[in-house]
């Protein structure tokens, strides 16, 4: 498979994943679903993390008239050509567009928490020691200070039962 046919799944995917939302939070009233429907959890983590925007009238509450305004300016945004359809291409833009958008945030976030001199930049030492770096006598089971591919796939199958997901980088 191409790496633009790649693209377009998990794009559709992503798409999916957040209508998947607004179609949840509808079904269940708000108060059910995956996890406890407004945590940090499936696609209920997701509204949450929406739910500012979703809240037109910012009264601390999403109505369903709310959520389908939503969806629907969501859909006009990522309808660039105006057709009433979404291509590949454009919902492609749209989740890029929106995950840049949350990089930018999340780096931003980064530099107020790390940067200690100020100078808007990071050098290796504000930045520290990365997670398997942190976490590495705990992954070194046998202690032979090396971590094997056998110790991290054990350390990420730990780390799925808790519900943290996979991976040393999920901290």
């Amino acid at each position: 498979m191409s790496a633009s046919k790649k693209t377009v799944l998990v794009t559709l995917a992503l798409t999916g994943a957040l209508l998947g939302t607004v179609a949840l939070a509808q079904n269940k009233g708000m108060g059910g679903g995956m996890g406890d429907g407004m945590g940090g959890e499936g696609r209920g983590g997701m509204l949450t993390q929406m739910f500012d925007a979703i809240d037109a009238d910012s009264d601390g509450k999403v109505t369903l008239a709310e959520l389908q305004a939503h969806r629907k300016a969501e859909f006009a945004a990522a309808d660039t050509n105006g057709d009433g359809a979404l291509s590949p291409e454009e919902l492609s833009a749209h989740q890029m567009a929106k995950m840049q958008a949350r990089m930018a945030e999340r780096t931003q976030a980064m530099l107020d928490n790390m940067d200690n001199d100020g100078n808007g930049s990071l050098s290796e030492d504000e930045m520290g020691q990365g997670p398997g770096e942190r976490h590495f006598a705990r992954l070194d089971t046998d202690n032979d200070g090396a971590i094997s591919k056998a110790e991290a796939e054990d350390a990420m199958q730990h780390r799925g039962k808790r519900g943290h997901g996979g991976g040393m980088g999920n901290n």
